[in-house]
This record gives structure tokens, sequence and C-alpha cells, in this order.
């Protein structure tokens, strides 16, 4: 499977029978350009227009919006709800957790998950293998909390999103301070990862993905 980093919490996962893209955001809204891109199946963590902008994505995708199962193409998705927010979803609503099961590998998207994980959220979860983190605050938890995320949910492999870049309309906190929290401030970003099931690394790894 090839995992490219789109930009905001959007992501291509593009396996052997389906293409993925998660939370396409409207251009418009947020100030960075979305790139071309096609999929079979888009997830839409929340009705925000920096997480739901499907009609950016070619193709005419399966669109999975809201806690359930779902299946496209052998590729699995099971939506998980959880708040947007610290004060259970008093001040922004609900958002919703993916675990997309592609080329046998469970990726977890954590959209704009606004606390750490619950108990059961973490059950409803599931199994882990690369798990999708927004690190930035403001709207989603920040480097501390996803650091605890991290440690909760026992990834292979860990890879921040939703994070400042140059062009952002909003202000949010650096991925750096998600690198320094999990002792990994010498990663440099790569643009794109490809992983198999058999080839998961044993130890936990943190990677740093450019926009394309």
């Amino acid at each position: 499977m090839e995992i490219t980093y789109l930009g905001h919490a959007s992501f291509r996962l593009k396996g052997k029978k389906a293409t993925v893209v998660t939370d396409p955001f409207d251009p418009n809204f947020t100030g960075l350009k979305l790139p071309k891109v096609g999929a079979d199946v888009v997830t839409v963590s929340h009705s925000h227009q920096d997480h739901n902008f499907p009609e950016g994505v070619e193709g005419n995708p399966f669109i999975a919006q809201g806690p359930g199962e779902y299946e496209v193409k052998d590729t699995f998705i099971k939506g998980v709800s959880a708040y947007h927010d610290s004060k259970k979803g008093s001040e922004r609503g609900k958002v919703t957790l993916y675990n997309i099961l592609i080329d046998e590998i469970n990726v977890v998207h954590l959209g704009d998950l606004g606390e750490t994980l619950t108990t059961d959220e973490l059950e409803a979860l599931g199994n882990v293998d690369v798990l999708l983190v927004p690190v930035g605050g403001g709207y989603t938890i920040n480097a501390p909390s996803a650091a605890k995320v991290v440690s909760e949910t026992e990834p292979k492999i860990v890879i921040p999103m939703h994070y400042r870049v140059e062009g952002l309309k909003f202000d949010l906190e650096p991925v750096s301070n998600f690198l320094k929290e999990m002792g990994k401030e010498g990663v440099e970003p790569l643009t794109k990862l490809i992983i198999t099931k058999e080839k998961l690394p044993e130890e936990l790894q943190v990677f740093l993905l450019e926009r394309v």
C-alpha cells in the first residue's frame, strides 16, 4: 500500500484493489491546494469545510460519512463516533474516526479528534497498524495529547497531520512540537510511504510526509 499526503487531514491510501482518500478539504476555505486525485472511497470525519469536500475527488467515489461499517472493493472501513472537543461535544459536536483495512493493514484516521480516546473508543477501533493523528491543537488534540493517543493505540507507524503549514488560513501548532514530544526531531520528510503487512516495523516509527 502507498500512502501520500494531500495536506491538512487528507491522505491517499492506494491499495492493490482500491484507493481511499481521507477528509478532502475545500481549497477556498483552507487556502491550500487540493491535488488532483481520484478514489474509490472517500472518508469524511465531519461536516466542516476543511474535512468535507468529496466533490474535489475524481472517480465518483463511495462516500463513507459517519459511524458504521462499509465495504468497497475488498476494503473494509469501520467508523467510530468520538468528540470534536474536550467537553463531550458541547462546543464542536462529534467526529468519526475510521479504521480502514486495506491490503491487510489497519490504517486508523483520527479526523478532528478533540480529546484523548476513551476505553470504549479504543476497543471499537480495534487493531492499529498505521495511525494518522492530528497534532496541531486548536480544533484538535495538541502534541502532548497526540503522544498519549499514540501510546494508547500502540501502532507500528505514526504519521502526523493537521498542523501549521504555509498558506493555511487558520493558525495551528507546528508539527515540530509533536516530533519533539515523540523524541523524533530529526525525522526527514518523505514524498510517500510504501508499506506491506509483512514489512511493518516491530518498533514504533514516526514518518513525516511532504504534501504532494
